[in-house]
């Protein structure tokens, strides 16, 4: 049986994010009995801690896996896999930096996820962003492998560094759920009675552009339901506080339960999604599956992503015309997303394409 550590992620069961989302659902039903997982998990996050999870043993790193202390959690949760697994899996580039000397005491195969590029993030200052850039060097140069989420992140790769890359996307099909006899009831909590309103959710960051719908549904009577972490930056809790008021808008706290969203995704008219950085983004692929029409913010990442088969804005007004109706919004965008999602986005592709590479 082959042994894979997985590094770099909160961990599992997932409530944070999409990699948190990714090992989810590589483990369990979808993996091969052939693989063993081995998922590093930081205890701030998990006060019950399991040893096993849909089958995969779980280890603790006493660290945050976020911000400054992930770049020593991975580290260290690096130090600690190579002496119990066959295949370092690496989620994100934060720990990188320490790949040449792992090379030098270690021949275990190392596979890095490089995610989006965090060195080109906005919320990043300038040494960080260059001690992201080396890091994300260091891994390119000293993995086995380098897996990219879509095909600009691999178009990068090849042109920044001369390497080639895998490209593995992420799945959405995990979202799917029954609904019956929920949809009244969870609408009604949002003072929801029909479906003509707009649904989108990311975290509220300055590259996903919250400020820019948030300014374009400020000038329209169109209703609009946005799910955040508004409180967990200055930068939320301005928009908060200046958009919070209008009655078109629900500006609501994070939601995790998978019931809530897929109500609120099942019924709206159309899906807003301002990312701007990073590949594959998570919720874009999720959102894919319910079959709405997309207006994403026009960069090579969601092109990719949607096979430019969405409508796309580059500035506010041009996102308010599109809400206003004077571009054709139509239905047979979201069955051309839905197609896409099914054949690109489904998570047992996702998971054999991984254990190929083991």
């Amino acid at each position: 049986m082959r042994k894979i550590a997985v590094i770099g992620t909160v961990g599992v069961p997932a409530n944070y994010g999409g990699f948190e989302t990714l090992v989810e659902n590589i483990i369990g039903e979808n993996c091969s009995k052939n693989i063993e997982y081995i998922v590093y998990c930081s205890t701030k996050n998990y006060p019950q801690k399991l040893d096993q999870y849909k089958g995969a043993k779980l280890k603790y790193v006493r660290l945050k896996a976020n911000g400054i202390q992930s770049i020593l959690y991975d580290i260290i949760s690096i130090f600690k896999a190579k002496k119990e697994a066959d295949v370092l899996l690496i989620l994100g580039v934060s720990g990188c930096m320490i790949l040449p000397l792992i090379r030098i005491v270690s021949r275990k195969k190392i596979i890095v996820n490089i995610d989006g590029l965090e060195h080109k993030r906005d919320k990043w200052g300038k040494w960080v962003r260059r001690f992201l850039k080396f890091s994300e060097s260091m891994a390119v140069r000293h993995a086995d492998v380098i897996i990219a989420d879509n095909k600009a992140i691999q178009d990068y790769v090849w042109t920044e560094y001369g390497v080639k890359s895998e490209l593995i996307a992420y799945g959405g099909d995990h979202v799917i759920c029954d609904t019956r006899n929920e949809d009244d009831k969870i609408l009604s909590k949002f003072n929801l009675n029909s479906t003509r309103y707009s649904f989108a959710l990311c975290r509220i960051e300055p590259e996903n552009n919250v400020h820019l719908i948030l300014e374009a549904y400020s000038k329209t009577d169109k209703r609009l339901v946005f799910v955040g972490n508004w409180n967990n930056s200055n930068y939320g809790k301005e928009l908060l506080e200046k958009y919070g008021k209008y009655d078109n808008m629900t500006l609501a706290s994070p939601i995790y339960d998978l019931l809530i969203l897929n109500v609120l995704r099942s019924n709206c008219e159309m899906y807003i999604h301002g990312h701007s950085a990073g590949g594959t983004n998570p919720s874009l692929v999720e959102a894919m599956f319910f079959a709405k029409p997309i207006l994403a913010f026009d960069c090579s990442y969601n092109r990719e992503t949607t096979e430019n088969e969405a409508y796309y804005f580059a500035d506010a007004e041009e996102l308010n015309r599109m809400i206003n109706g004077s571009t054709n919004v139509v239905h047979e965008c979201g069955k051309m997303m839905y197609n896409i999602a099914c054949r690109r986005y489904k998570w047992k592709t996702i998971a054999s394409q991984y254990e190929s590479l083991y």
